[in-house]
């Protein structure tokens, strides 16, 4: 693992003793805490353009609507399996809170869109892999489903900011197709989120959304109290920060993986290294949302992987490549566990402001760190803190 530069190290020392960073860069807009009645109400965080972010807090009560995507084959390495459990890790998960920024960065035009939806679909556990040990009691319980989403537009902002807008809805529209149970749980996911992205890439036709030279990545995340869903199409993407570990929920679509390019190739298709491996030398990813001029060789078609939620997992990154074009997963990873771990420690001794959440105080260092290092693209960052929110001993004391 690369080592962190000085000056970063000493930012991160910066943020421990100050309420939060010091961004010049970036206006970040604290939203108020998402109630259960204000997930309920919430249909879009929206997507984000220009320089923006924001905070919240889900709490596990009930939820309400949205549906889902679907994925092509997967390579070896994005193979993940859940197994049953005796008892549901869900019931430790009591709510996530979440912050992001979106920063135009050193480009000319914002591309980027991002989108946080609580609560954005209500199904009964064993949905999400959940509650499955024989006999369970529990399998039937309503649980809420969460989605974050990042979108980085290329050639136009105009497809990434209708997929912010737009990619939940059609999911949650697309999950309540999909009725057949008898392929399992993991397998209607898998469908309905395919299915989601090829609609949406056909509606930015249909709809007029942009010309066909604009495209998309798309970075997603389904959350339960069990259950991480991680489905992308380019190269944003979805790390988790487990214990010490940092691990890849999803893999680039870069032409030159090998896969991509025997698939590329066999349609007829060529890469061409030009500033970078690139479709015939001018589209850096394999798949994509829009790019209509591409295809059969770039196509709208996402890799999907199921992740079972620990008692050691610290929060989720998800970012478009503004961010990992200069930073690596491990030292994203390293820096989220540090600033979670030590914001963490301070709010229970009451010492640190809490309008200002951890996650968004990770979101906003790991852009001011891309900034810092040169990022030449616009930078968007959601980070998911994974810890059930405690109580600090003033409140504990206070209760009795």
């Amino acid at each position: 693992m690369e080592p962190l530069l000085e000056e970063e190290e000493q930012r991160l020392d910066r943020v421990d003793s100050h309420h939060e960073p010091d961004l010049t860069s970036i206006s970040s807009s604290l939203s108020s805490v998402f109630s259960a009645v204000d997930s309920r109400s919430a249909t879009s965080s929206g997507d984000i353009s220009g320089t923006s972010g924001s905070s919240g807090e889900i709490l596990t009560a009930d939820a309400v609507v949205p549906r889902l995507l679907e994925p092509a084959p997967a390579c070896e390495e994005l193979k993940a399996t859940v197994t049953a459990r005796q008892k549901c890790v869900g019931r430790n998960n009591k709510g996530v809170t979440w912050g992001f920024t979106s920063v135009i960065g050193r480009q000319r035009e914002m591309e980027d869109a991002v989108a946080v939806v609580p609560a954005f679909m209500s199904l009964t556990c064993d949905h999400v892999g959940g509650c499955t040990a024989p006999g369970s009691r529990t399998s039937p319980e309503i649980s809420p489903i969460h989605f974050f989403g990042v979108y980085d537009g290329h050639g136009g902002s105009q497809v990434a900011k209708f997929c912010g807008e737009r990619m939940h809805g059609v999911i949650a529209e697309e999950w309540d197709r999909e009725v057949d149970e008898s392929c399992g749980w993991q397998r209607r996911w898998e469908v309905a989120l395919s299915t989601s992205f090829e609609r949406a890439d056909s509606e930015v036709v249909t709809v007029a959304v942009a010309p066909e030279m604009v495209g998309s990545t798309a970075a997603i995340v389904v959350l339960s109290g069990c259950q991480i869903i991680a489905s992308n199409c380019g190269d944003s993407r979805v790390v988790l920060c487990r214990g010490t570990e940092t691990i890849a929920l999803t893999v680039d679509q870069k032409p030159d993986r090998q896969d991509e390019l025997m698939r590329i190739e066999r349609e007829g298709g060529r890469v061409i290294n030009w500033n970078g491996a690139r479709v015939f030398g001018v589209l850096a990813m394999s798949r994509a949302i829009g790019d209509r001029y591409l295809r059969p060789w770039v196509i709208p078609v996402p890799e999907v992987t199921f992740t079972t939620r620990t008692d050691d997992d610290e929060c989720l990154i998800i970012a478009s490549d503004g961010l990992w074009d200069v930073m690596s997963n491990e030292e994203a990873g390293q820096v989220a566990r540090r600033l979670l771990i030590r914001r963490r420690r301070r709010a229970l001794m009451g010492e640190v402001d809490d309008r200002v959440s951890p996650a968004q105080a990770v979101a906003d260092n790991l852009t001011a760190i891309a900034i810092g290092r040169s990022s030449c693209d616009n930078i968007s960052v959601i980070v998911v803190d994974l810890k059930p929110k405690r109580k600090s001993p003033s409140n504990a004391v206070k209760k009795r």
